[in-house]
């Protein structure tokens, strides 16, 4: 964790929600959004990425843009993959800070705009935990829980920093942290560890505030923990060789 440090003040929010097959929550995800940021006054666009979808979630994001200008639908190019659709949605964007956010509202509204006004103190990168003082999960899955403080135990102990919940993909950025860690090259869910562990070993200013999350309440979750513990053990050790062998080559100048 690094103190806050002067900065541009920021001008614009982009939250980034990479959506498969969510037609039965993408709506009031977006709805509930839009009203707390306007209500809070923060200046934002909403880029919604179908990754894909087989159901009605592209027209749903279609229609909400008809609604709200403040909208943008973009449609994630095959291969599919939750990284690429985020990946999409961050050059899709214009804003000056960006969140991540997933589609199935599960992350709270209210801690996108804590987000961004600890941005706006000076920070480039603000984390979330749901395991910290303050935070906390609601009907959480006891094995995916503990599959979830293992891996994230073993990260703090790989890079030797404080941050307990590197796994969880909603995390707030200046624009400038997200493009001094390109080139990104995550698929799929491990962009979640290779999006803050790049802006941490490339030097960017980060903090930690304590969020909530709860289960979704429609669909499917999208991530299979089989499928990706090779692929989450692979970007882990890439960032590794950066940190130990790449003589500071990447690091914020």
């Amino acid at each position: 964790m690094t103190d806050g440090i002067s900065a541009q003040p920021l001008t614009l929010l982009s939250v980034v929600i990479p959506a498969r097959d969510e037609q039965d929550c993408i709506a009031s995800t977006v709805e509930h959004l839009h009203v707390e940021l306007s209500l809070r006054g923060v200046p934002h666009e909403i880029v919604v990425v179908d990754d894909g979808s087989t159901d009605g979630t592209w027209k749903i994001s279609t229609n909400l843009a008809e609604r709200f200008p403040e909208v943008r639908p973009v449609q994630n190019h095959p291969n599919y993959g939750f990284g690429r659709a985020v990946i999409q949605g961050l050059d899709h964007s214009v804003g000056d800070a960006v969140v991540i956010m997933m589609a199935d509202e599960s992350d709270d509204c209210r801690d996108v705009v804590r987000y961004w006004e600890k941005l706006n103190e000076g920070y480039d990168c603000v984390f979330g935990s749901r395991f910290m003082r303050g935070g906390g999960v609601i009907d959480y899955p006891r094995a995916k829980l503990i599959l979830n403080r293992l891996a994230n135990l073993f990260l703090r102990l790989l890079f030797n920093v404080k941050l307990n919940d590197t796994t969880n993909a909603f995390k707030a950025y200046r624009r400038t942290a997200i493009d001094g860690s390109r080139p990104l090259i995550a698929p799929h869910f491990n962009l979640t560890v290779e999006l803050p562990l790049k802006a941490i070993v490339r030097g960017y200013s980060w903090t930690v505030i304590p969020i909530t999350w709860r289960n979704r309440r429609h669909g499917a979750a999208k991530l299979k923990l089989r499928e990706m513990g090779s692929r989450y053990l692979f970007i882990c050790l890439y960032i590794w060789l950066e940190k130990y062998f790449s003589r500071g080559d990447y690091r914020k100048v």
